[in-house]
């Protein structure tokens, strides 16, 4: 069966780059009847961040992408966070020493830096593997007795896992083909730390072991883990799983990793909700006004080719459509104006009656109460305009308020010497309609027009202009219908007035 993972650290707010890394392997998973895990991996205690977890949970619920296992979600694989599966790792880093794969170290933190000054002081960088690991402090350059002597001492140590100097490993990779790396150019990384917790390298291996996971769908920065992965599982004697690296979504500029400052100093999300920090609230996509749907279909094309020029795909379509080998291998450049356009897209496939929902949370918080058939009919009729839900009342204000001035500009270029005459007359025409639709109000202003002969440009802009206050808005009749017949001759009684 197909099992893949999505395995964020706590240490923050997600990055919208780890929501399309969750996505993908959902995606992934469904396309295959499989199962879509979440794991969080808390090993390092002192980057946790209280709340983190909880943001990641939401963030993928609100996303639309469950998980199937994981934390609150218990399966047979539990405890789903690594700080509760800490008990687990010794024995297999144990076991690791005892086949030759792995060794003591007991060097401190100050040799080590000491070892990386002097190296630099001659020109070299230090890497502790093969080169010097019998010049320093560890159990392949010790005996046995001395070994033992500082452990049951309590002297302080780490596990280093023994990297071959002698092999070039061939690898697979199901987005990027083959990849070959000589292991004498790679460090002995540590496994088990000091503190009694193993890093990430040793427990991510012995939980995607344990927990049956199919394939490993990561970010592309942990590509040059994979070696040591892949030979940890040797090491195990253990089958490894399929590997997929995604690439980086990169600055709106194409030139690095799309980070944190990058949506600060530019004004948009790279968070998928709100996330609050000392330094400030950092924005969320949720919090600016997308729908998940919008996020979903923007992410899922960020890298990723479905084959053909459609943009525009429900999860369902992606599900069936999606494939690792239609994954680019160059990274993908986040443009916003492009996740608007989505967003503006899936505005307006909703319908007029969930839209107005929204709306009318923006007009009560204005302490404005209108019927939700009142508020449809006005979300009909400004929505085209829309990339977001709270654009509404910019766009559609003056249904709920009259103007207060009227542009001054619009008004010089519209207000003609008989244009008080013109509205009074209209006023008139309005005043007795009695089928206040937008359709007999038309007909009724348009036959004035044809029988006083004059031009369309004589009427309707100083007409837009009493009832809205600037040149812009809706369909004139259709304005009228919605406020009303009192609301309308008020507002051009008041025009009539401002300019006696």
């Amino acid at each position: 069966m197909v099992r893949v993972r999505f395995a964020p650290s706590p240490t923050g707010a997600l990055h919208i780059g780890g929501v399309r890394t969750a996505l993908f392997n959902y995606l992934f998973a469904k396309k295959h009847g499989g199962e879509f895990l979440l794991r969080i991996e808390d090993t390092d205690q002192n980057r946790y961040v209280e709340g983190a977890e909880k943001y990641i949970i939401d963030s993928l619920n609100w996303c639309g992408i469950p998980y199937d296992e994981g934390v609150g979600k218990e399966g047979k694989h539990a405890p789903y966070r690594q700080s509760e599966r800490k008990e687990i790792y010794k024995k297999y880093a144990d076991e690791l020493i005892e086949k030759g794969w792995a060794y003591y170290a007991f060097d401190t933190a100050e040799e080590l830096d000491n070892q990386r000054k002097k190296n630099e002081s001659e020109g070299n960088t230090f890497i502790y593997n093969w080169s010097n690991r019998q010049q320093l402090k560890n159990s392949l350059s010790l005996s046995n007795e001395e070994v033992q002597k500082r452990i049951q001492n309590g002297e302080e140590f780490v596990i280093r896992f023994k990297m071959p100097h002698d092999e070039v490993l061939k690898m697979n990779d199901l987005i990027r083909g083959e990849v070959t790396v000589d292991t004498k150019t790679l460090d002995d990384k540590v496994l088990f730390k000091s503190d009694g917790m193993p890093t990430y390298h040793l427990a991510n291996i012995v939980d995607d072991h344990l927990m049956e996971i199919s394939h490993v769908i990561r970010g592309e920065e942990w590509l040059p883990s994979m070696p040591l992965h892949i030979l940890l599982y040797r090491a195990f004697g253990w089958e490894a799983p399929q590997f997929a690296h995604l690439p980086l979504i990169l600055k709106p500029v194409g030139n690095g990793k799309l980070s944190k400052r990058d949506g600060i100093k530019l004004g948009f999300p790279v968070f998928p909700m709100n996330w609050q920090e000392e330094s400030g609230m950092l924005k969320g996509f949720r919090g600016e006004g997308y729908f998940p749907e919008a996020l979903v279909n923007f992410l899922a094309l960020l890298g990723w080719n479905p084959g053909s020029d459609q943009e525009i795909f429900s999860l369902e379509e992606l599900t069936q459509l999606f494939d690792l080998e239609r994954v680019h291998k160059a990274g993908a450049r986040f443009n916003i104006e492009k996740a608007q356009w989505f967003n503006h897209q899936y505005l307006q496939k909703k319908s007029n009656a969930e839209l107005a929902s929204e709306f009318q949370k923006i007009l009560s918080e204005k302490n404005i109460s209108k019927s939700i058939e009142i508020v449809e009919k006005i979300v009909s009729l400004i929505k085209e305009r829309a990339t977001f839900v709270s654009d509404f009342w910019e766009l559609g204000n003056y249904f709920f308020q009259k103007p207060e001035k009227y542009d001054e500009k619009a008004f010089k270029k519209q207000w003609k010497e008989n244009t008080a005459e013109i509205i009074s007359e209209v006023a008139e025409i309005i005043k007795n309609t009695a089928d206040f639709s937008s359709l007999v109000l038309e007909e009724n202003v348009k036959k004035y027009i044809s029988e006083k002969g004059y031009g369309f440009g004589q009427v309707m802009p100083p007409l837009r202009l009493a009832l809205v206050g600037e040149m812009k808005g809706a369909h004139i009749f259709d304005i009228m219908e919605v406020i009303g017949k009192e609301d309308t001759l008020n507002r051009l009684s008041a025009i009539l007035e401002a300019n006696k």
